[in-house]
């Protein structure tokens, strides 16, 4: 059974979360601020987490920082912000997608879904030897779902891991931003190319020798996105 924090300083949105979660057979931990949602995630292991970022102790975003320090669970933003700059300081952090308030549960519950099937491996069957991609730099084991750079593992939020993922085994070939947006975020998706800028700097940022020089994430203006070994 799949666990959800929701984390929200508002009790009507968090009571309608809870019940329209738990008619759909989610196990459902809720916190009203900051410091009770990191306590918590540390406590009871969320497999999703969809946090507000106007909480009263500390901005959500430095609760995407917190978490992000040791886990790698999926961060779904629920906020009244609707600035870019804002949403993009929230993925930069390592939100995996946004949703502004006022919302529909309907969308909520499938960017929620979408979030989570994002963390699951992908269980397909492939030749070993198509498993483990290396660089001059990294390497990619898709089987493990394990990035490696100097010997040291990479950690990768589950939206940087199903972004890269789709970029390696399409290794040579453009990507469309379109179909990347589609495949990493959802069928709703194809015009938030910010997600794309921002994620594809993350990846850079951890996997590059040369952040701003790219040798292996290939940039094609106003097309897409390749992967070069």
């Amino acid at each position: 059974m799949t666990r959800v924090l929701v984390v929200d300083d508002e009790p009507a949105i968090v009571r309608a979360l809870v019940i329209n979660l738990k008619a759909r057979s989610y196990e459902v931990d809720s916190a009203h601020d900051g410091a009770e949602a990191l306590r918590l995630a540390a406590a009871r292991h969320p497999d999703v987490v969809v946090l507000d970022l106007g909480l009263p102790d500390m901005d959500g975003v430095e609760v995407i920082r917190g978490l992000r320090g040791w886990t790698r669970v999926p961060i779904l933003v629920l906020s009244a912000r609707h600035a870019s700059d804002e949403k993009v300081q929230a993925l930069d952090a390592g939100a995996d997608d946004y949703v502004t308030k006022p919302f529909g549960m309907d969308e909520l519950l499938a960017r929620l879904r979408a979030a989570v099937r994002r963390a699951e491996p992908s269980g397909e069957n492939e030749d070993e030897g198509d498993l483990v991609v290396e660089t001059d730099g990294f390497t990619v084991d898709l089987a493990a779902k394990k990035v490696h750079r100097d010997g040291r593992d990479v950690r990768l939020t589950p939206t940087e891991w199903h972004l890269l993922e789709v970029l390696v085994r399409n290794g040579g070939r453009l990507v469309a931003q379109k179909q990347l947006l589609r495949e990493v975020w959802g069928p709703s998706y194809g015009t938030e190319t910010n997600y794309l800028r921002v994620y594809m700097a993350q990846l850079r940022r951890k996997l590059e020798a040369d952040p701003a020089h790219p040798k292996h994430f290939i940039t094609e203006p106003g097309m897409g996105y390749r992967f070069e070994r």
